[in-house]
């Protein structure tokens, strides 16, 4: 099951995963997983620290090759709550590597683009499955991150498929 579903103000995605919550929950909250189905086709996952705790910091790198060379832009943010096996939200922004906040604009974005946006997953045990529902509050719908999230998620299943025991 496949929904995505862009609003002016938040991108949400709903997913079934032939997958166990347990799992589905470690791909968002293990590093190790993480970096292996986070970003957008032909993009890697070289850093990623997350302390998953409320309170807690994160910090991502996604790089990726463009049409002028390589490219890295990093990701800074606060884990806001943290319910395991069922809610995990974050706040999201773009940053340097050492996790200082830095203005849209800087990494070529529009002036209206949000400085801070919140990232929702809602998990829930479907029959062996999991429904798993992410919401990218902040993202407009014209900024690409939709396609973005739907290859990650496309990533995502084909990598805990890998997993399964």
């Amino acid at each position: 099951m496949n929904n995505n579903t862009v609003s002016d103000d938040a991108i949400v995605i709903e997913r079934l995963f032939d997958a166990s919550i347990e799992q589905v929950w470690q791909m968002w909250t293990d590093a190790t997983h993480f970096q292996q189905w986070y970003g957008p086709n032909g993009s890697t996952i070289p850093v990623a620290e997350m302390d998953v705790r409320v309170g807690g910091k994160r910090l991502i790198c996604m790089e990726m090759m463009t049409p002028n060379g390589n490219m890295k832009m990093w990701f800074a943010g606060e884990f806001k709550e943290v319910s395991p096996f069922g809610r995990l939200v974050y706040t999201d922004s773009m940053a340097d590597e050492h996790g200082n906040l830095l203005p849209p604009a800087a990494m070529g974005l529009p002036d209206d683009h949000p400085g801070v946006t919140e990232v929702t997953v809602l998990l829930e045990a479907v029959d062996g499955r999991t429904k798993m529902t992410m919401t990218h509050a902040g993202v407009p719908a014209d900024s690409g991150g939709a396609d973005g999230w739907a290859m990650a998620f496309e990533k995502m299943g084909a990598y805990v498929a890998t997993q399964q025991a």
